[in-house]
């Protein structure tokens, strides 16, 4: 399959593969097979329920030309809200840390409400009308969120929003940066699951957050809003403030790979300029990744 030429260089953040207790398109090493066609620079493995600091560390023994990373997402298959997993996950090599995914509080109400054909196969949580959030009683961060704060700061890696609702969100990222927390991505601020208003996503822009403007949004799972109206909202934004992602893997889907290809022809259509792309597919991942 022949890729879109933009995508020399890129590093796709947000995407799923398997192993994993969900239905994925692709292996990991089918994944990295396509990253290579594609010449991209590398990928991040994602997974809801599991630490993929450890598989990404294996493929870079065999591929040590390709950035392949990997992090935790704080759910409840991962010991939630955990100073201790987030530890772990750093002195491994963790790249991100993912505030909770689909154990997070707003991830269950909104599921609750919705069954959309993306969660169809996915088990419901125990105590899934609750879910997890970061706020105590009081509306204030509670203490583990903080211990988890610091080591991200202290390990200068990036923290990345998860399901959060964006009021959630908005107090994180205050609090993020008093913990001297200089990488912050706001995760698919444009799906459904979690939505983000367009104000705020550029008010956390101004506060220095990178916005993951993502193609599942696009999609027929969720039909949140359309190539169009994507590309309007990155230039509302500015490029500098996003970075493209598929959050694609589901077996139904496309390929990762061949989803972001898609959605860089997309925004090209709409008027976003090469070094727009390259701005969001190349240099603000390697930013995000420190690399």
């Amino acid at each position: 399959m022949s890729y879109h030429p933009l995508l020399e260089g890129a590093i796709e953040l947000h995407c799923h593969s398997y192993p994993s207790i969900f239905p994925r398109k692709q292996t990991d090493w089918e994944l990295i097979e396509d990253v290579k066609v594609a010449k991209m620079a590398g990928v991040v493995l994602k997974a809801h329920e599991a630490n993929t600091v450890d598989r990404a560390t294996l493929i870079r023994l065999k591929e040590p030309e390709l950035h392949v990373y990997g992090g935790i997402v704080l759910n409840e298959f991962t010991g939630g809200l955990s100073p201790k997993t987030v530890d772990a996950a750093i002195r491994q090599g963790a790249k991100i840390i993912w505030m909770p995914t689909i154990s997070a509080n707003q991830h269950c109400c909104h599921i609750g409400k919705k069954k959309t054909r993306f969660f169809n196969s996915e088990r419901p949580l125990e105590n899934a009308e609750v879910g997890l959030t970061i706020l105590d009683d009081n509306n204030q961060l509670k203490p583990e969120v903080h211990e988890i704060l610091t080591l991200i700061g202290e390990a200068d890696i990036a923290l990345a929003t998860g399901h959060l609702s964006a009021e959630e969100v908005a107090i994180l990222i205050d609090s993020a940066k008093e913990h001297k927390i200089e990488k912050i991505l706001i995760q698919h601020a444009d799906l459904g699951i979690a939505p983000v208003p367009l104000d705020m996503q550029k008010e956390f822009a101004r506060k220095g957050a990178i916005l993951e403007k993502c193609y599942l949004a696009c999609s027929e799972d969720f039909q949140d809003l359309t190539a169009v109206q994507m590309a309007e909202s990155i230039k509302e934004i500015g490029a500098d403030s996003c970075v493209l992602v598929t959050d694609y893997g589901q077996d139904h889907n496309i390929p990762p790979i061949a989803a972001l290809s898609k959605f860089v022809h997309e925004m090209v259509e709409e008027g976003i300029s090469n070094e727009e792309i390259q701005t969001m597919i190349v240099q603000n991942p390697r930013k995000l990744l420190g690399i």
